[in-house]
C-alpha cells in the first residue's frame, strides 16, 4: 500500500487499521466488519467514497484477514455472514500501521489517525506504546509552533483570534497526551 515518504498514513490504510484493529479485538462477520469500520470512519471523517472504497476482500488476498466458517473456502466470495478473523502478518501489519507517524498540521486524516492510535493503543506491544504516544507529544508540539509562527505574522483582527483558540486546543492536546504518557 502507497504510502507518502515520511511514512504517515494515508486515508486508505487508516480504513485498514480500522479493520485490522477491530479484527485484532475479536473476530466478526464481514457484515459487522463493514458496519463498524463504516460507523467508526464516517463519524470521524464523514461519508468519503474516497476513504470507504476500501474492499475488505483485498485484506483476504494479501493474507491479513482469513474467513472462517461458511463461505470460508479458497476461491470463494465472501458474504456478509462469513466469519473473518486476523491472521499472524495481519496482525504484523496491524503494529506498523499503529507505529506509523502522525504530522502538524492537524487535518481531518491526522485526527483520524489520532483516533485510531488511541482506540487501538493498547494492541501494540506494551514497551511501544509509550513512543506513540511520545510522537503525539512532538506532533503537537509542532502543531504549536506552526500556529504560534503562523498568529507571529497574522494575528490581527478575528484571525488572532481563531488562532489563539487552535494555539490553546494544541496546547491542551498536548498535556493530554503528556498525562498519559506519565501513566504508560
Amino acid at each position: 500500500m502507497p504510502r507518502f515518504r515520511d511514512q504517515s498514513l494515508i486515508p486508505t490504510e487508516a480504513v485498514r487499521l480500522t479493520a485490522l484493529g477491530e479484527l485484532a479485538r475479536a473476530e466478526m462477520s464481514l457484515g459487522a466488519l463493514s458496519a463498524a469500520v463504516r460507523g467508526f470512519v464516517s463519524r470521524l471523517m464523514g461519508p468519503s467514497l474516497d476513504v470507504l472504497g476500501l474492499s475488505i476482500e483485498q485484506l483476504r488476498y494479501e493474507d491479513l484477514v482469513e474467513p472462517r466458517g461458511k463461505r470460508a473456502g479458497p476461491g470463494q466470495s465472501l458474504s456478509a455472514d462469513t466469519v473473518l478473523a486476523l491472521t499472524d502478518k495481519g496482525r504484523e501489519k496491524l503494529c506498523d500501521m499503529l507505529r506509523s507517524p502522525v504530522r502538524a498540521p492537524m487535518t481531518d486524516l491526522s485526527k483520524m489517525v489520532v483516533a485510531l492510535k488511541m482506540r487501538f493503543l493498547d494492541l501494540l506491544p506494551e514497551g511501544e506504546r509509550a513512543a506513540q504516544v511520545e510522537q503525539l507529544v512532538e506532533m503537537a508540539e509542532m502543531e504549536i509552533a506552526r500556529l504560534q509562527d503562523l498568529a507571529g505574522r497574522n494575528a490581527d483582527g478575528l484571525l488572532g483570534e481563531w488562532l489563539a483558540h487552535d494555539i490553546g486546543e494544541a496546547m491542551r492536546w498536548r498535556d493530554w497526551y503528556r498525562d498519559h504518557l506519565a501513566k504508560l
